[in-house]
């Protein structure tokens, strides 16, 4: 069979039931059929904390990029490795499985922190912002803070994120963005005043 088939076979298996077969493709020559075998076996309850892991030395960037996402809902993984990816599509979707996951350690937040606030990548730096917020913890409200002066798709993303915290620094924040010249960053300020019942545009 050739990679599209056996990738076709996997994702058959993923639904069948058959993890024989899954799991005998998660060494498959083919990227495209590694990434369908993690999923597959995701999608039958069977993928475990080792086959994560395993798979983010995975050679292939959309492998790691799979195995990311796939551990935002298992807190027993630790993202930190992919957060130090030399590949910055990986750097980002781990980042904002580290969101999704909610609880982290502290090396994890310290390199989330890190990220959002120096990380070349733009889009890595705006998604370790909103992975801050969704943590929620006070430890990384600096670097949103710092964030709502990035660029707009950043700043939109940190305004955003500063919603679990208060406090006079936050409300500035989020009056500067109020006034900001990006639209989707305004639009973003407002949702939070709106959610706070602080604000009525009806």
């Amino acid at each position: 069979m050739n990679e599209h088939e056996r990738r076709r076979s996997v994702i058959v298996a993923g639904h069948l039931g058959d993890r024989h077969t899954v799991e005998a493709h998660l060494a498959d020559a083919d990227p495209g059929v590694r990434v369908a075998a993690l999923g597959a076996l995701d999608r039958l309850g069977v993928l475990t904390t080792f086959e994560i892991e395993a798979a983010f030395d995975d050679p292939a960037p959309q492998v790691r990029r799979r195995a990311a996402e796939l551990a935002g809902t298992n807190r027993s993984v630790t993202l930190l490795p992919l957060l130090a990816d030399h590949d910055p599509t990986v750097v980002e979707i781990a980042a904002w499985a580290c969101g999704e996951q909610e609880q982290v350690a502290d090396d994890v937040l310290d390199r989330l922190v890190e990220l959002a606030t120096v990380a070349d990548d733009v889009l890595v730096r705006e998604a370790s912002a909103a992975a801050l917020g969704a943590i929620g913890d006070v430890r990384g409200l600096p670097a949103i803070l710092t964030a709502c002066a990035d660029k707009p798709n950043v700043r939109r993303r940190a305004v955003l994120a500063l919603a679990p915290f208060d406090g006079p620094e936050v409300e500035a924040a989020i009056q500067r963005a109020l006034a900001d010249r990006d639209w989707q960053v305004r639009q973003a300020a407002e949702d939070l005043r709106r959610a706070a019942g602080e604000l009525d545009l009806t």
